[in-house]
């Protein structure tokens, strides 16, 4: 007779020999889940992308490249913003695709400096509407303390690009190097700075596709003063990303797997607002796997998670920060979760997409 930890261990062999199958994009077309964060974006990112440009640089998928240039050590990240609607509560496209792109160097341990900026612009789109999103980037530009230095614009048919598109790049100068989540050993602590979820709902939510009301705005702020705080007074942090597309547990699983550790999360340490687990609920979804556009998941030495969270709790945007997990040696490769309800799961990459269009 099978018990119940050799079923458990026989779950795990097989997750385990999935993972370890070369990545094929086996769908003959690109689907909306190609572009959720989650397990079709990785293996579509690895069967492709990694396959064909693979390079040291390239190679730990960090969220920005780190690059020598004579004695300089810089961080270089590019992203594009295709959210809808353009426009949502606590911002819109424009300051979130500085705000997304300031994130990505800081996590990485840089000081962002410089930014290019690229506009795919719809026939028939409102020159006003243009204005706005533009004025956004030049505030949030100025808030984080960088210049966007260069750019380009094109129009297309109508139709074509849902209104406007908008692709960035980043350059900062590293203050810090050897962070990443290749680095991350048992014993470590995971934290998060704040409230998850709060951008992806906020999202659904503007779509008017729910009769929902909510009192609730995207998170999306710049974290390089909240990330240069926490480097300053804690030495031992490992590793920084921000939850974007995937949400938290997408990052989780990246720890696990580069790392080959475990992540063990408590449920009831996870802040999570009302409103977002409500509206989660509503739509069935796990705030866990819901976008933040504000927020980071660190990893830190153990000993010095205290010193984390004070660090972190210190800025306004860490004033909600929370000590979720830790980091075990067994099973490699996965994230357990400590449930409410007393019971652990496996929480896995994001099947499927359940809030698209997102960031």
């Amino acid at each position: 007779m099978t018990t119940t930890s050799e079923r458990e261990q026989q779950v795990l062999d097989r997750i385990e020999r999935a993972r370890r199958r070369r990545a094929k994009v086996r769908e003959e077309r690109i689907t909306l889940s190609h572009g959720a964060g989650g397990k079709a974006t990785h293996t579509l990112i690895e069967a492709v992308f990694l396959d064909a440009f693979r390079n040291p640089l390239l190679e730990p998928l960090e969220d920005s490249a780190s690059l020598t240039i004579g004695d300089a050590r810089l961080a270089l990240t590019t992203d594009s913003y295709v959210v809808s609607p353009l426009f949502f509560p606590g911002g819109n496209i424009g300051d979130l695709a500085v705000n997304g792109t300031v994130n990505d160097l800081a996590v990485s341990g840089a000081r962002p400096l410089y930014l290019t900026a690229g506009f795919i612009l719809e026939e028939g789109f409102p020159v006003e509407d243009l204005l706005k999103i533009v004025e956004s980037m030049k505030d949030a530009a100025v808030e984080a303390g960088v210049q966007i230095v260069t750019g380009d614009t094109k129009v297309v048919q109508r139709g074509k690009a849902d209104g406007v598109y908008v692709n960035t790049a980043g350059v900062g100068v590293l203050t810090r190097t050897g962070l990443g989540v290749a680095t991350v050993k048992p014993g470590d602590a995971v934290l998060v700075s704040g409230p998850i979820g709060d951008h992806g709902v906020t999202i659904m939510l503007a779509r008017g596709e729910l009769d929902i009301d909510a009192d609730l705005e995207s998170d999306t702020a710049p974290v390089h003063d909240l990330v240069a705080g926490l480097l300053a007074a804690v030495p031992g942090v490992r590793a920084m990303r921000d939850a974007t597309r995937g949400g938290v547990a997408t990052i989780l699983n990246e720890i696990a797997k580069a790392a080959e550790v475990a992540v063990v999360v408590d449920e009831n340490a996870v802040p999570v607002r009302e409103e977002v687990r409500g509206a989660s609920e509503l739509l069935g979804i796990d705030p866990l796997y819901v976008a933040c556009e504000g927020r980071i998941v660190v990893v830190v030495d153990g000993s010095q998670a205290s010193d984390a969270l004070a660090a972190l709790r210190a800025h306004p945007l860490g004033a909600d920060a929370a000590v979720i997990g830790r980091i075990a040696d067994d099973p490699p490769g996965i994230v357990l979760l400590n449930t409410a309800f007393g019971g652990t799961r496996i929480v896995d990459l994001l099947v499927g997409d359940p809030l698209p269009r997102i960031c």
